[in-house]
Protein backbone atom coordinates (compact mmCIF):
# COMPACT_ATOMS: atom_id res chain seq x y z
CA UNK A 1 0.00 0.00 0.00
CA UNK A 2 1.11 3.48 -1.25
CA UNK A 3 0.98 6.44 1.48
CA UNK A 4 1.00 9.62 -0.54
CA UNK A 5 1.42 13.24 0.68
CA UNK A 6 0.45 16.66 -0.63
CA UNK A 7 1.92 19.88 0.18
CA UNK A 8 1.08 23.49 -1.64
CA UNK A 9 3.28 25.48 -3.01
CA UNK A 10 3.61 28.69 -5.03
CA UNK A 11 5.09 29.45 -8.17
CA UNK A 12 5.59 32.67 -10.37
CA UNK A 13 6.84 33.22 -14.21
CA UNK A 14 7.06 36.24 -16.26
CA UNK A 15 6.62 34.14 -19.61
CA UNK A 16 3.12 32.05 -18.59
CA UNK A 17 0.93 29.71 -16.36
CA UNK A 18 2.43 26.88 -17.85
CA UNK A 19 5.71 27.70 -17.42
CA UNK A 20 5.42 28.92 -13.54
CA UNK A 21 3.75 25.02 -12.83
CA UNK A 22 6.96 23.56 -14.90
CA UNK A 23 9.23 26.20 -12.28
CA UNK A 24 7.14 25.17 -9.46
CA UNK A 25 7.62 21.51 -9.95
CA UNK A 26 11.39 21.99 -10.89
CA UNK A 27 11.67 23.99 -7.52
CA UNK A 28 9.94 21.15 -5.16
CA UNK A 29 11.64 18.46 -6.54
CA UNK A 30 14.76 19.71 -5.51
CA UNK A 31 13.55 18.80 -2.07
CA UNK A 32 10.70 16.43 -2.21
CA UNK A 33 12.04 12.99 -4.32
CA UNK A 34 9.16 10.43 -6.08
CA UNK A 35 6.74 13.83 -6.89
CA UNK A 36 3.60 11.66 -9.42
CA UNK A 37 1.21 15.28 -9.65
CA UNK A 38 0.48 18.20 -9.20
CA UNK A 39 -2.57 20.13 -9.49
CA UNK A 40 -3.18 23.46 -10.38
CA UNK A 41 -4.97 24.99 -7.27
CA UNK A 42 -4.86 28.63 -9.08
CA UNK A 43 -3.81 31.25 -10.95
CA UNK A 44 -3.55 34.59 -10.42
CA UNK A 45 -1.51 37.55 -12.64
CA UNK A 46 1.05 40.45 -10.69
CA UNK A 47 0.04 44.08 -12.50
CA UNK A 48 2.21 47.03 -12.68
CA UNK A 49 1.49 49.48 -14.28
CA UNK A 50 -1.72 48.28 -15.65
CA UNK A 51 0.45 45.72 -17.64
CA UNK A 52 0.37 41.89 -16.58
CA UNK A 53 3.82 41.51 -15.84
CA UNK A 54 3.96 37.50 -13.68
CA UNK A 55 1.93 34.53 -14.06
CA UNK A 56 1.51 32.81 -10.80
CA UNK A 57 0.08 29.69 -9.45
CA UNK A 58 -0.80 28.02 -6.41
CA UNK A 59 0.03 23.98 -7.24
CA UNK A 60 -0.72 21.11 -4.80
CA UNK A 61 2.27 18.77 -5.11
CA UNK A 62 1.75 15.00 -4.67
CA UNK A 63 4.53 12.63 -3.43
CA UNK A 64 5.24 9.30 -2.36
CA UNK A 65 5.98 8.55 1.35
CA UNK A 66 8.81 6.43 2.47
Amino acid sequence: MSVMKVIEVMAESEKSWEDAAREGVARASKSVDNISSAWVKDQSVRVDGGKVTGYRVTLKITFAVK
